[in-house]
């Protein structure tokens, strides 16, 4: 099992884009904990247009969900999966990332002058840090066995 800031490193790495062409903050998420990342490419940018939910935030509801929900399309809620969901966002809330009510990417950013500027980047990639460190505590709390990471490294 990898320790927690070897994952972060990682997701640190994919996203920074200095080792490797940049990858977006809910790709970060899926990449870093063994999901195909395809899906999450619909996160990049708050849902592309800035008015969605942070990527790294909801991509990393999403690996919980692909972790702990029911693989059934009618199934219900697992125990499990609602558990982790209700940590997760604590752990948010705890770690004072944003206010759960104000985690669109718009909200989170807006106040960058340039979105394509170091600030931003520097400022989120340590929000996919972050993110990426409370999921594995998150996952690792439910006995989840967490895949290796992707390597595009």
């Amino acid at each position: 099992m990898k320790k927690p800031e070897q994952r972060s490193d990682h997701a640190r790495r994919l996203y920074e884009g200095k080792e490797v062409p940049h990858h977006s903050c809910g790709i970060c998420m899926a990449a870093a904990f063994g999901l195909i990342p395809a899906s999450y490419q619909s996160l990049r940018k708050g849902g592309i247009t800035g008015e969605g939910e942070c990527g790294a935030i909801k991509g990393a509801e999403m690996v919980i969900g692909e972790y702990l929900g029911d693989a059934h399309p009618a199934g219900a809620v697992t125990p499990e999966l609602r558990e982790a969901i209700m940590l997760y966002r604590q752990r948010l809330v705890e770690a004072r990332l944003a206010p759960l009510a104000a985690i669109t990417c718009n909200h989170l950013v807006g106040h960058f002058p340039d979105f394509q500027g170091e600030e931003r980047k520097a400022y989120c990639t340590e929000l996919v840090v972050r993110v990426t460190d409370i999921l594995q505590e998150v996952l690792e709390k439910q006995g989840v066995t967490i895949k290796e990471p992707l390597t595009y490294l």
